[in-house]
């Protein structure tokens, strides 16, 4: 029987051997770059050295390629080699099996000892090195990055950037979601009646659905714009975009690398496409070294079958633990913040070493600036404070707990800078400024009608909802105000500044803090007295800030006619109940609003601002109402930091008071973060 399976196994050798041979004579694959890892080498007759080769030998010779991914661990360390390869999406598959086989033998030859390289063709990846690269957290170093020469014409730039941007992030949605194993992802659209542009995007296999989805969108914001083509591939994901479908029909040798970005590795100058002697064809009319190189393959090969199988099976069992710890893994595992960490020169250049004319803005957690990386993505640079007293390891697990928070009314956190006694946080840069800056403004108002505001209302709300609810963890934000909303290019609000209380380290235990941040006028009467804070806390914020965004006034803009304190809330309360809710209505509007629609804002703004928190509806149910008009509203009692004197404070039925004046001097008071 054994000598029977010797000579089975010595035929499936010799048959795998043709199209080993006859790949090679097939055209050559379109070749992108590659990248020999520094460090690690081995010797040429070294066992390492054996193992690598019979291993990827067994891969151009398997018969996998119609799934278009596979891997293979050979050895124990350390001579321990692990290689896969991966082929595009929509690869066939012998489209697959050529550029594989093609990528084994230049590989081969390009990285001659080093335990560890990747290589990139139009149609297939291929990885090896002396671990379980599956293993391995999503990261975007490595990269190849190239891009067509020809520039979009300045007419559509601003469309053609807003679309294709919009359409990767679609794709990596999709591709992350899928449940096929290439996780792969093709979209198209429009730019202009006559002009096309088709995005791929592809993961790894292994990859949880949030790597998947980090490593895309991390990558989208490296890729250079205004240029009509291009690829980015780093080790865990790749992204694909061009005016045409053929996505590598068309040759590559219009694609240069684009310039090199300081904090990446150089990738080495791609190799001209050539038949290497360590290719895996025989020269012609020599049958009796086929026969000779076979019979030592076979006899080598049942020596190491039994070690691939025990070492198939750990891997797969490893695979299978890897993704459940994934599953549960809450986020802010350290190995994962690499990818977010910029640096600290590339900051300093970007924002011209921190010069005033770059300087968006102050607030109590440090000062914000304008950027531009040197890829052209503009960015919003906040320098912290250097008072917070978080260790290097928390403050690189804050920022990957926030880094991950996705949403359209948030504001995305790009990643960090960690050097000395700095501590840096990248944002989106967003176009229009802070809300207080249109809000706040007699001659920017107007660019804010109702419509607008109302939009901004819902927009916050929800970004809100998602911090409170839908993210894997709770965020309560503790500093809500119109300084801290941002407003895109096209007015739509972002949330910034979430997760600052996680990041700066506020002293807290459980629902409590000895150090109060945000500002006065904003914070519940709760957290402004005793330090109790809770997701109640945010809502008081936020109807504090309804009341500002439909008013036109800052909450601390008012004053009673005998010197007294006078708020916006206090006001807000007074004419509610004499039955004039509308004289809060900010005299820009004129007579363009809905009424029923702005009392009903007025209305959910006083429930927030309930001194007791159970009176305070969730931001769940305040997304419902502003949505849905059919939601009966419960009467608000006179609200938290009511300043009225011991009649009004009974109830609404006695209206005697000093009337509020509004005062152009702020008496906005910033507690000390």
């Amino acid at each position: 029987m054994a000598a029977y399976g010797s000579l089975f196994l010595l035929l499936a050798f010799l048959t795998s051997l043709k199209p080993s041979i006859q790949i090679v004579q097939q055209p050559v694959p379109n070749y992108v770059g590659y990248s020999c890892t520094n460090g690690k080498t081995y010797l040429k007759n070294s066992t390492y050295s054996s193992n690598l080769r019979t291993l990827l030998s067994t891969l151009s010779s398997s018969n996998t390629f119609s799934t278009g991914f596979y891997s293979l661990v050979l050895g124990q360390n350390p001579d321990l080699v692990f290689a896969l390869y991966l082929c595009r999406g929509d690869a066939s598959s012998e489209v697959c099996r050529d550029c594989v086989v093609y990528a084994i033998n230049e590989l081969l030859n390009q990285c001659l000892d080093g335990k560890e390289a990747f290589i990139l063709c139009e149609d297939c990846m291929l990885r090896y090195a002396d671990r379980n690269i599956l293993l391995d957290p999503p990261t975007t170093r490595n990269e190849i990055l190239m891009v067509n020469q020809q520039d979009v014409t300045a007419n559509i730039s601003d469309r053609f950037n807003k679309v294709l941007f919009s359409l990767m992030n679609e794709a990596a949605e999709e591709a992350s979601e899928t449940e096929s194993p290439r996780k792969f992802a093709i979209k198209k659209t429009y730019i202009t009646s006559s002009q096309t542009v088709y995005v791929m995007v592809q993961c790894t296999p292994g990859l949880t659905r949030d790597s998947c989805l980090s490593c895309l969108q991390r990558i989208i914001g490296i890729l250079p714009r205004n240029t009509i083509g291009g690829i980015i591939f780093v080790p865990t994901c790749t992204l694909r975009y061009y005016p045409d479908p053929s996505f590598g029909d068309t040759p590559l040798t219009p694609l240069v690398p684009a310039p090199p970005l300081p904090v990446r590795q150089a990738i080495l100058p791609p190799p001209q496409p050539s038949i290497s002697d360590l290719r895996l064809n025989v020269p012609k009319g020599k049958k009796s070294t086929i026969i000779i190189i076979a019979s030592v393959v076979v006899l080598l090969a049942i020596s190491v079958l039994l070690f691939i199988a025990c070492y198939c099976f750990r891997a797969k069992r490893a695979k299978k633990t890897y993704e459940t710890a994934a599953a549960d893994d809450d986020g802010d595992d350290i190995t994962t913040a690499g990818s977010l960490q910029f640096d600290f020169k590339v900051v300093e250049a970007a924002t011209d070493n921190f010069s005033e004319s770059n300087k968006l803005g102050q607030g109590g957690f440090g000062q914000v600036y304008e950027g531009t990386l040197p890829n052209g993505l503009q960015v919003a640079v906040k320098r912290l404070s250097k008072k917070s007293g978080q260790g290097e390891k928390e403050f690189k697990n804050e920022v990957v707990v926030v880094a991950k928070l996705q949403h359209k009314n948030l504001v995305k956190l790009l990643g960090f800078c960690l050097e000395r006694e700095e501590k840096i946080l990248v944002y989106e840069f967003v176009h229009n400024k802070s809300l207080d800056y249109f809000l706040f403004d007699s001659r920017m108002q107007s660019q804010l009608n109702w419509t607008r505001r109302y939009k901004i209302i819902g927009g916050i709300a929800r970004g809100i909802l998602y911090l409170h609810q839908d993210s894997r963890l709770t965020i309560i934000h503790r500093d809500l105000k119109a300084g801290n909303i941002l407003l895109d290019a096209d007015m739509n609000p972002k949330v910034a500044d979430f997760g600052m209380a996680r990041i700066f380290e506020m002293d807290q235990t459980e629902a409590n803090t000895r150090r109060v941040v945000g500002t006065y006028g904003y914070m519940s009467p709760e957290y402004a007295m005793y330090g109790h804070f809770s997701m109640k806390s945010d809502v008081y914020s936020f109807g504090v800030l309804v009341l500002e965004i439909i008013s036109g006034r800052k909450n601390s803009s008012l004053r009673q006619m005998d010197g007294s304190v006078c708020n916006l809330v206090t006001y807000t309360w007074r004419l509610w109940s004499s039955g004039s809710p509308l004289e809060l209505v900010d005299t820009s509007f004129r007579d363009n609003y809905q009424r029923n629609e702005i009392s009903r804002c007025i209305h959910i703004a006083l429930l927030c601002v309930q001194e007791d928190t159970q009176d305070r509806p969730n931001m769940s149910a305040i997304v419902q109402m502003l949505t849905t008009s059919l939601i009966a509203l419960a009467m608000p009692k006179p609200p938290g930091f009511f300043f009225g004197n011991r009649h009004e404070q009974a109830g609404p039925s006695v209206h005697k008071y000093a009337p509020c004046s509004i005062d152009d001097a702020s008496i906005t008071s910033v507690a000390p973060r």
